[in-house]
């Protein structure tokens, strides 16, 4: 049936359809969003247009490789996100008095893979009545409105809040799988040459992360001749080894992950290879040109959580965790920081 501005719907819309149309409102992209549900795209798709119906109206202009909100769209998420936020306040509220406590944590991908879920059995094992709930994005998190109890991060100290409290620093150093290193021996970094580099793809288009590129390690630590002189940008790096492969990779893990199928020498951050140089699963061939990193690791906690026993039992059962991976790598905070370690 045709919706006429003379017949207006009036019964209240599927309370389904709105979770659907928060995710895709809020990345302006149908498969982000249907990761996030864990449902198929299409499946998305059609829960929109069922609320598109009916509401009368379109909320998303659907373009070739973009979407974005209508005037109504916007005007829905504003009210729907306020709603779902309260909604799900509720039901937090309802299980823990239920007697389920739950920690719910956000950080980003790579370090959830690499550090935190490798670590979560032990935790579990003593705490089983805790359940834990990992919200993998690198979208930052409002703690103060969000039902997140507490963020991992990884910046500068200059940019985190009050409060934060520092994990541990780190190292950026080359790391290689034994059986690469069996054919192509590194003793010196000439060596390098004769291999792939990995490294993060998108370090280059930011400041604080340049530093997890090989050129600012060549240029801490030497390298062979340049070849003919060119622009000072991401080949840059490639000029100082001009015979080299290179392979970019957009996650620390996609990075190691290379590296421990012999792909090549990936310049890794120390603290999340720790255990894999531990076990031999990874060599340093170069342990002592290790590049001291600006960036460092947080724990951010929401002032509402705070005095919860389940949170305050993961924090510190976190922060002997972090002293571990910091006495692993050797490492000495910084004095501005050192008031905000355990």
């Amino acid at each position: 049936m045709q919706l006429t501005s003379s017949h207006p719907r009036t019964r209240p819309i599927a309370a389904g359809h709105l979770r659907a149309f928060e995710a895709v409102a809020r990345h302006l992209n149908f498969r982000a969003a249907a990761e996030e549900l864990s449902l198929t795209q299409s499946a998305v798709s059609r829960q929109i247009q069922a609320l598109e119906d009916e509401v009368g109206t379109a909320l998303f202009l659907r373009h070739t490789r973009a979407v974005e909100l209508t005037s109504a769209g916007s005007q829905l998420l504003r009210a729907a996100s306020m709603a779902l936020e309260r909604v799900d306040a509720a039901v937090r509220q309802i299980r823990q008095s239920a007697g389920r406590k739950s920690v719910a944590i956000t950080t980003w991908a790579s370090f959830a893979s690499m550090w935190l879920i490798p670590r979560l059995e032990a935790f579990q094992r003593d705490h089983p009545d805790i359940d834990i709930r990992i919200d993998a994005s690198d979208n930052a998190v409002d703690l103060a409105t969000s039902d997140v109890d507490l963020a991992l991060r990884y910046a500068v100290p200059q940019v985190v809040p009050a409060g934060a409290q520092r994990l541990f620093g780190e190292q950026l150093t080359p790391v290689a799988s034994p059986w690469l290193l069996q054919s192509h021996p590194i003793q010196r970094v000439e060596d390098l040459a004769r291999c792939a580099l990995i490294e993060a793809g998108d370090a280059h288009r930011t400041r604080h992360l340049e530093w997890l590129t090989w050129q600012r390690w060549l240029d801490t630590y030497g390298a062979p001749p340049a070849s003919p002189a060119g622009k000072r940008s991401r080949a840059a790096a490639h000029t100082r080894l001009s015979t080299q492969r290179w392979m970019y990779f957009n996650y620390a893990n996609q990075i190691v992950q290379a590296a421990l199928t012999g792909q090549g020498v990936a310049l890794a951050r120390l603290p999340l290879v720790a255990e894999s140089l531990a076990s031999g699963a990874l060599v340093e061939p170069l342990p002592h040109a290790r590049l001291d990193s600006p960036l460092a690791y947080w724990l951010m906690v929401a002032p509402r959580s705070l005095q919860r026993p389940e949170v305050k039992a993961f924090c510190d059962w976190l922060l002997q965790q972090a002293a571990a991976t910091r006495e692993a790598i050797g490492d000495v905070p910084d004095p501005d920081t050192v008031d905000n370690i355990d």
